[in-house]
């Protein structure tokens, strides 16, 4: 990233970027960084879903069998049956499963993923018949071949059913980090010396701290445009004003802050210690009880 100064009367001091294909925009205009499901995710539920329905089907013929061994279907009928069964079990139970739990299954359960429409949205009845009615042609008639070379050629592991219908598998399940804590960067250290950075709004110190938590999983483009509002909030407050990137001076901002904030506490701390025999002491003579 350029490095590019931030300065006191302009409102806004960086570049804007547009969302790219892992970002959702919200209607006030503001951008979520959503992760989809990867693609071996995606395959191991899948597979555990279909294995569930085939599980089904497999009972449902062993039950038609058994009625036509004891007579009690004929054969055009046991046909009939067996076709009911197929549709049963690889197209109106998926549409169910996915319509009545909004975009969940046994498999995606298992995973961490939940199919979504473009816009985040739960799925519907039409998603849902969409993509098991294509899954038979993808998944069952060619054995997963179809959607494991679709899967492949799109950045979010979607496959035909998902480009039919317009949804996509999100990860329910991201990585959890611990708290990351940022020192002042080397090429800062001699800035934060001489700096005046003044007492941020708790809004501004909340987002920027929330910032510096998240930015690890945020897509470049989303971290460059966030850090850039933020470092043109924070110039109000910091004087002089470095020529660095937005982020590593959010960053520096925030380490500042910190420490100069913890100094303070301590001190605090220290003269409250001192103080203490005099505020918790008794006067002489006075009896304890």
């Amino acid at each position: 990233m350029a490095g590019r100064r931030v300065r006191k009367d302009s409102p806004v001091a960086f570049d804007a970027f547009a969302p790219d294909d892992d970002e959702l925009v919200t209607g006030e205009a503001v951008g979520l960084d959503v992760r989809p499901a990867s693609f071996v995710l995606r395959l191991a539920g899948v597979a555990i879903d279909y294995a569930v329905y085939f599980l089904g089907l497999i009972g449902l013929l062993i039950l038609l069998s058994l009625a036509a061994e004891n007579s009690l279907v004929d054969d055009s009928t046991a046909q009939a049956l067996v076709i009911v069964s197929l549709v049963l079990a690889l197209i109106v139970a998926p549409t169910v499963v996915e319509t009545a739990t909004q975009g969940k299954s046994l498999g995606k359960l298992a995973v961490g993923a939940r199919v979504v429409r473009l816009d985040g949205g739960a799925i519907g009845l039409r998603h849902a018949f969409i993509r098991a009615l294509v899954g038979i042609l993808e998944i069952v008639a060619t054995t997963g071949g179809v959607a494991v070379v679709v899967g492949l050629l799109n950045s979010r592991s979607r496959r035909l059913g998902d480009l039919l219908a317009g949804t996509y598998a999100l990860n329910e399940r991201p990585p959890k980090a611990g708290r990351v804590v940022y020192a002042v960067p080397p090429e800062l250290e001699a800035w934060s010396r001489i700096a005046d950075v003044a007492r941020l709004p708790d809004s501004l110190a909340r987002r920027m701290s929330s910032f510096l938590q998240q930015s690890g999983a945020m897509t470049p483009d989303s971290r460059i445009r966030v850090a850039s509002g933020l470092a043109a909030e924070a110039s109000a407050f910091v004087s002089p004003l470095p020529e660095v990137a937005p982020e590593l001076f959010v960053v520096a901002v925030s380490a500042v802050r910190r420490e100069r904030e913890s100094r303070a506490l301590a001190a605090e701390a220290a003269n409250l210690e001192r103080l203490s025999p005099a505020l918790t002491g008794l006067p002489a003579g006075f009896p304890r009880r």
